[in-house]
């Protein structure tokens, strides 16, 4: 009985030693969020944080090569949203988040898709496949999107405020181009831009 409670813990062990470690939510907390915005229906997933938390500078590449970091967008609310070319809902939310995007080009709100495939010389080919050639997006081929937030659901979308702290996430699917969505966004930038 020893014998057999002893190689159960040295085999948990020893899985627990080799998985891979998931991400999860930083913790490093900047500053209290202040009361939360009032959330129409279509966002009650919508999770807005009652800490900003700091999160690591890393980098990403465009679909050319070109690095990217999230940092770069000071004084903007960054609405990130993960994807991947397997993940059919997520092909749903492409032409959304291209809206959001076109709508907000004069506003303090930034869209950046970032794919977290695999093989990332797929992505530009697939997106050309589905007539989405000129969708903006950055790839994750170093696979640091761990260090900001967890990428274990796809479609995920993660906000973050205009000094780069996150701010407020959903994960799953979401119906981006609900009506309500858009005053939703403003009121966010408005709220989180000027951090």
């Amino acid at each position: 009985m020893k014998l057999t409670v002893s190689l159960a813990l040295t085999a948990s062990l020893f899985l627990a030693s080799i998985a891979p470690v998931q991400a999860s939510i930083p913790t490093t907390k900047v500053y209290s969020t202040g009361e939360s915005i009032e959330k129409p229906m279509i966002m009650s997933r919508f999770i807005e944080m009652s800490s900003a938390r700091s999160v690591p500078d890393v980098s990403f590449i465009d679909t050319d090569g070109n690095e990217i970091s999230l940092k770069q967008f000071k004084g903007k609310v960054v609405m990130v949203n993960l994807w991947a070319t397997w993940c059919a809902p997520c092909v749903k939310e492409i032409p959304q988040m291209e809206q959001i995007r076109q709508t907000n080009l004069n506003n303090n709100l930034v869209v950046i898709p970032i794919s977290i495939d695999e093989e990332p010389e797929l992505v530009k080919p697939f997106l050309a496949k589905h007539g989405l050639a000129e969708y903006q997006t950055w790839l994750d081929p170093k696979k640091q999107i761990d260090q900001v937030m967890p990428a274990d659901v796809v479609p995920a979308t993660y906000f973050f405020d205009g000094s780069g702290n996150l701010i407020g996430f959903l994960r799953g699917y979401l119906d981006w181009g609900d009506k309500e969505v858009q005053p939703y966004l403003e009121k966010l930038t408005a709220k989180y831009a000027g951090k």
